[in-house]
């Protein structure tokens, strides 16, 4: 069993909005691997993070995204941070991939660097998130089979765009831009 479309990116790319409007495009169901840490853990991203600390949640989430990958049928979306473990690239090797981009203006933007992403709270949030960016990229692209850029688009131009590259891949087609 494997997902339809597994979503990747970094916080403020719209995995989950654009997630949820794929997901009502194709017919199926929309899972978020951060409501299924949530819920193994028994409490909050934030509290986890705080109590325990984000090696203890990317355990937590990796067992999530593999739990997720190993039942879900629908449209994935996976946290901002679940390609930071190898274990998770692994799972993610040979399906169905789509990585959500977003510069950095606009993911500040977006996010407005809020208490909910406990990586992007502290004493210099915009650096962390630049540094986000840059340390994630090669990772995202690295498990993605398709990328669309989500600045200055609305999510349903997104979707529009992501179905696009994935009908031209399964043609061999060029990809459209």
């Amino acid at each position: 069993m494997t997902p339809r479309l597994v979503i990747v990116g970094p916080p403020g790319a719209g995995k989950t909005v654009v997630g949820r409007l794929l997901a009502e495009r194709f017919g199926v169901a929309f899972r978020d691997t951060d409501s299924d840490a949530e819920r193994l853990a028994g409490r909050p991203i934030p509290e986890i993070f705080t109590v325990e600390g984000e090696s203890a949640f990317r355990e937590i989430e990796e067992r999530a995204v593999a739990e997720a990958l190993g039942e879900h049928t629908g449209v994935l979306a996976l946290g901002g941070g679940a390609v930071l473990t190898e274990g998770t690239r692994k799972l993610l090797a040979e399906r169905p991939v789509l990585f959500l981009s977003v510069g950095f203006a606009e993911g500040v933007r977006r996010t407005g660097l809020s208490a909910p992403r406990p990586l992007l709270t502290g004493v210099n949030p915009r650096a962390t998130f630049q540094a986000l960016l840059r340390d994630r990229l090669p990772l995202y692209r690295e498990v993605a089979g398709w990328e669309v850029d989500t600045d200055e688009l609305d999510p349903e131009t997104v979707v529009e765009r992501a179905v696009l590259r994935m009908e031209d891949a399964a043609s061999g087609g060029v990809p459209a831009e």
